[in-house]
């Protein structure tokens, strides 16, 4: 090869890489009429002083169409009042897709590409904002409602919507192509464990166990990854929790909805536009050590915060619930090994085991299954530390088999071991009836979708 030739696949490949091209934007029939006509009437209700929000639209549509003599028709002009009240009001193309209670999240890409869950299954929707700015609006309307901030200093924040829906946004430059939102919704009524074993969650024979456990406070860990339903079960678990007991919830965004009388929500708070006045999870948990609880709901351990929870666990509060991101049982556990080691503990690896042996009774875990439906996959006793390993026994194994349609079939079924919570259980004055962990009868098939 010449030297020529060598200079130039130097320079070709020391060139910078292109910036990734944008994703084509959907083609929007234009109503130049009618966006006049929104303009105009979004511009004299600024000006209004009454509450009647649908009464003003109607009547600045009406004055509006007199003045430019614009012939509109009546479903046109129903859909327009129903644009200015949502953008006034509402989220905009939101709000159909937030009152479907088919939706159970909502992908927002860009202003004209909003993609829906529904039944477990991903798909594109025609709804769509008018424009960028429209976007934009709505997004800061969402994150200011709850004393967010969401700017080129601060480009994602968590936030939830007035129902307890979780919201995600993250703007450039962060996101390449443009502000990106995220809504896990909620149902209106909190989950109850009769509808997770309808759904085909769990069997039925789970919930007497589980209502045992928390009422015997064992310390439980749910694990899973993102979108395997880990929150709205730790809400069903946390319903089991005694009325009469002080419970303090610690979150990221408040999510968790629970009924007893006797409940303090505590929230995370991010950093000000200065950088200064951010308040951690951690510091939440450490607080609440301090505000006499009976429990402890953590929504999500990801960080150093996983060390204060062990702690609190093992310092005589029993019975605290919290979740953690990881493929298994003995991965949650190493999870939260990995988790205090990255709070700057200079501990030894055993020590940390047997912090989390000592304070973790139960792991449940969750997965999501090829056609959407999440499943309660295993439900693991830690029996304590041999040597360095955590000693981990199934109570419940998830058991895979090929159904006649060519699909995959599972059931939940017990692995016929006695735990050893029993004891622990009935040392509390909670029993469990005889022959729950033995047999297949506590094992609920649950058809999966190929």
């Amino acid at each position: 090869m010449k030297l020529s030739e060598k200079l130039s696949a130097l320079e070709e490949s020391t060139a910078p890489a292109p910036a990734p091209a944008r994703r084509p934007r959907r083609a929007r029939p234009a109503n130049e009429a009618v966006g006049r006509l929104r303009r105009h009437v979004l511009a004299e209700l600024a000006q209004s002083t009454t509450t009647d929000l649908q009464r003003d639209v109607r009547t600045a549509i009406d004055r509006a169409l007199a003045q430019e003599a614009t012939q509109v028709s009546a479903v046109e002009r129903r859909k327009l009042v129903q644009e200015v009240v949502q953008d006034m009001l509402g989220h905009g193309p939101l709000d159909p897709l937030l009152a479907d209670p088919a939706v159970t999240e909502i992908m927002c890409n860009g202003y004209d590409e909003l993609w829906v869950e529904r039944s477990g299954r991903i798909e594109q929707t025609d709804h769509s904002f008018r424009d960028e700015a429209h976007y934009r609006s709505v997004i800061e309307r969402i994150v200011s409602r709850v004393g967010r901030r969401l700017d080129e200093g601060s480009p994602m924040v968590d936030a939830r919507l007035p129902d307890g829906s979780r919201v995600n946004a993250i703007i450039p430059p962060l996101a390449v192509h443009g502000p990106v939102l995220t809504i896990r919704k909620f149902a209106p009524d909190p989950y109850t464990a009769a509808d997770l074993v309808r759904f085909g969650t769990m069997p039925i024979a789970l919930v007497p166990v589980f209502e045992a456990c928390v009422a015997g406070k064992l310390n439980v860990l749910i694990s899973g990854g993102t979108g395997t339903g880990k929150t709205t079960l730790l809400n069903v678990l946390s319903s089991f929790i005694p009325d009469g007991e002080r419970i303090i919830t610690i979150e990221d965004a408040a999510e968790l909805r629970l009924q007893q009388p006797h409940v303090v929500a505590l929230e995370a708070r991010p950093a000000n536009a200065e950088g200064a006045g951010a308040v951690q999870i951690r510091d939440l948990v450490r607080n609440a050590l301090r505000m006499r609880p009976d429990r402890i709901v953590v929504g999500e351990s990801r960080g150093a915060e996983a060390f204060d929870m062990l702690q609190a666990m093992n310092t005589g509060h029993e019975g605290s619930l919290t979740t953690v991101h990881a493929n298994s049982p003995r991965d949650a556990l190493r999870r939260l090994e990995t988790m205090v080691l990255m709070a700057g503990f200079d501990l030894p690896v055993r020590a940390i085991r047997e912090q989390a042996a000592s304070a973790i009774h139960l792991v449940v875990q969750l997965e999501r299954q090829p056609g959407g439906r999440r499943v309660v996959t295993a439900v693991t006793e830690v029996q304590g530390l041999e040597g360095d390993t955590v000693l981990l026994q199934d109570v419940f194994a998830w058991r895979s088999a090929r159904g006649r349609d060519g699909g995959v079939d599972g059931e939940l079924v017990p692995t016929g071991l006695r735990p050893r919570f029993v004891e622990r259980l009935a040392a509390a004055g909670v029993s469990l009836p005889e022959g729950l962990f033995v047999g297949r009868a506590a094992g609920a098939r649950v058809a999966v979708a190929r």
